[in-house]
């Protein structure tokens, strides 16, 4: 006898064409769930196709292919919502072209909106949960990384809004924290100073250069320190599984050290600490 997916709760991942997104999928599968694992291309939904994980084409960006999520998810019980999918953003405020900001906060905030706003009826039914995927970064600010930072913080914000709102309709809402976790998003790293090096004027580069010449390592050292997919995974899937889920779960030290000292630390002491941690970066002339 085979086990069909309408009898199996489902959770809809999104961004899990690979890194965390793709392990969350898996893990939880591995848990008895059916995923409906979101992805850009066919070609990463075969790689990560296996029993229990259905892919489908999700961009977070596309109107259509938010509005088709309901008719996936149909009458099935939705356990869950893992709004996961990402992007990256460097460069300093000044720098940085608005369209690259708003770019990172069409995917980092309006496109987990959209799909939660979509998919909230189907998770009052079943009593579910949401999971926003923020960061470290949206807690803790740096320079350099003002972008993505402030596109977590907003998601952080929604979050608390949200909780606030479902709560009384029996859907819980629960943000994760990660610190370096080891993805193909750092690997970016590199490429995006590049795009912002070409933008900057003589005068620019003389205030910044220092800054976009420590990002790659600082990016490469963070991510080296950090744990691997299938452990943040776990963490994931317990925000999930939890029979009454914390409104925040971290994951890695330097999360759960950072997020304690932000809020006990003043604003100048946090500035020096972030530019310490920068500073073993720069040219050293």
């Amino acid at each position: 006898m085979t086990t069909s997916s309408e009898n199996q709760e489902l959770v809809v991942v999104t961004g899990a064409s690979t890194g965390m997104g793709a392990a969350t999928a898996h893990e939880l599968a591995r848990r008895g769930f059916h995923v409906l694992a979101g992805v850009r291309r066919e070609a990463d939904g075969e790689a990560i196709r296996t029993a229990g994980v259905e892919p489908f084409i999700l961009d977070i960006t596309d109107p259509e292919h938010v509005a088709a999520l309901p008719s996936l998810v149909g009458n099935r019980t939705l356990r869950a919502v893992v709004n996961n999918a990402g992007v990256g953003g460097i460069g300093p405020v000044e720098v940085l072209p608005l369209d690259d900001w708003r770019r990172i906060f069409e995917v980092n905030l309006f496109g987990h909106i959209a799909v939660t706003k979509t998919l909230t009826p189907s998770l009052v039914r079943s009593r579910g949960r949401i999971v926003n995927i923020s960061s470290l970064n949206g807690k803790f600010a740096m320079a350099g990384y003002g972008s993505y930072s402030a596109s977590k913080f907003a998601l952080e914000a929604t979050s608390d809004a949200l909780r606030q709102e479902l709560t009384p309709h029996g859907v819980h809402v629960v943000v994760i924290e990660p610190g370096g976790v080891k993805t193909a998003m750092a690997g970016h790293g590199p490429a995006g100073v590049d795009h912002v090096a070409g933008k900057m004027t003589r005068d620019q580069s003389a205030r910044y250069g220092g800054l976009l010449h420590a990002i790659p390592g600082h990016v490469a050292a963070f991510t080296a320190a950090g744990v691997t997919s299938e452990v943040a995974a776990r963490t994931i899937a317990r925000a999930v599984t939890d029979r009454r889920p914390r409104t925040r779960y971290t994951i890695g030290r330097p999360a759960a050290v950072l997020t304690r000292l932000t809020r006990i630390l003043p604003d100048r002491a946090l500035d020096r600490l972030a530019a310490a941690d920068l500073g073993r970066h720069y040219p050293s002339a």
